[in-house]
């Protein structure tokens, strides 16, 4: 009687655990899937700015005329000024227009020895007009170059008699820019800036003598574009 109490025992288990046995069957193995990528929110650089520039130049200036020369000499003194441009940008390409002014206190002296009396180049303004090409692949980070014309002013005095003319010449250098708090972007630019050369006349410096300036412009400036 117990034998056939367990095996209808088993025969009934096995009914029972046969409809059970079939939906585990039907279960899919749960699929798991990565959250979809969201690419980090870059900074455009589109639109109109304003901005302010501050900063150090440095260079070499020369008096040559017949045959009178100084060779080069130092040239040195700070900067302030402002700036405008425009960007447009296309993908993470962005393509500028910018130009700025400064007040400018750049000035050196080449001295008795090599200039009798003694001859100083000064430059009180510069300025340029220039394009950008930037890359702007690293979050709110943008890498530049840029190029274009720069003009300012040379003053040459000899013997306390000067002579001031505006000269418009070549630029060309890079930069690097950072946009935080919206609208507001930070840069550091470098910018090599040859303003040519200018005449002293014979009644200013005795003969008439050419005077070249160049100079190394390192800068920083804070911008708002609208």
């Amino acid at each position: 009687m117990s034998s056939k109490l367990f095996g209808a025992g088993i025969v009934a288990a096995a009914i029972l655990a046969s409809p059970f046995a079939a939906q585990a069957a039907d279960l899919r193995t749960p699929s798991y899937k990565a959250p979809p990528y969201v690419s980090p929110a870059y900074a455009s650089w589109s639109g109109f700015y304003v901005g302010i520039n501050g900063g150090y130049g440095f260079g070499k200036s020369s008096w040559s005329g017949g045959g009178f020369t100084t060779g080069d000499f130092d040239v040195k003194g700070a900067m302030a000024g402002g700036t405008v441009g425009y960007n447009f940008q296309t993908g993470s390409w962005v393509w500028g227009l910018e130009g700025d002014v400064a007040a400018s206190w750049m000035k050196g002296t080449a001295g008795p020895a090599v200039c009798a009396p003694d001859c100083e180049t000064k430059n009180s303004w510069l300025g340029t007009a220039r394009g950008r090409l930037g890359y702007a692949a690293w979050n709110n980070w943008l890498p530049y170059i840029t190029g274009g014309a720069a003009f300012g002013d040379i003053k040459a005095t000899a013997g306390g008699v000067s002579v001031n003319k505006t000269n418009v010449g070549w630029t060309a250098g890079v930069g690097l820019e950072y946009a935080f708090l919206g609208n507001w972007s930070t840069k550091v630019e470098y910018l090599y800036a040859d303003l040519g050369k200018m005449t002293c006349g014979a009644a200013t410096c005795g003969i008439d003598t050419d005077i070249k300036l160049k100079a190394n412009l390192v800068r920083v400036g804070l911008n708002y574009r609208f």
